[in-house]
């Protein structure tokens, strides 16, 4: 299993950012993924869940703000970010459903003025 996340970056609060996850060494297109962020000093979080067939769910303090969604013909799962808030700042990664073991390298965000 292979996972890259990337599309962090440096945002004001109100912004917007959307993360990528290309997948690789698995069937990935049968495969629920998650999101998950670790902010500083604190464990991670899980954020989200996408099915294989799109279908998504959420831990209520990124619903209505956090968009997950995948493309199984580009083995590749996306996180858009709306209304960021500082409390966002963290290092995101994606992973396999209840496997965080499985996790790339994250992608840092940084939510500040």
């Amino acid at each position: 299993v292979q996972l890259v996340e990337s599309g962090g970056g440096l945002v004001q609060p109100g912004g917007s950012l959307n993360l990528s996850c290309v997948a690789s060494g698995f069937t990935f297109s049968t495969t629920p993924m998650i999101w998950a962020r670790q902010a500083p000093g604190k464990g991670l979080e899980w954020l989200c869940g996408i099915y294989s067939d799109g279908g998504t769910y959420y831990r209520d303090s990124v619903k209505g703000r956090f968009t997950a969604s995948r493309d199984n013909a580009k083995n590749t799962i996306y996180l858009q970010m709306n209304s960021l808030k500082p409390d966002d700042t963290a290092v995101y990664y994606c992973a396999l459903e209840g496997r965080l073991s499985t996790r790339g390298q994250g992608t840092q965000v940084t939510v500040s003025s």
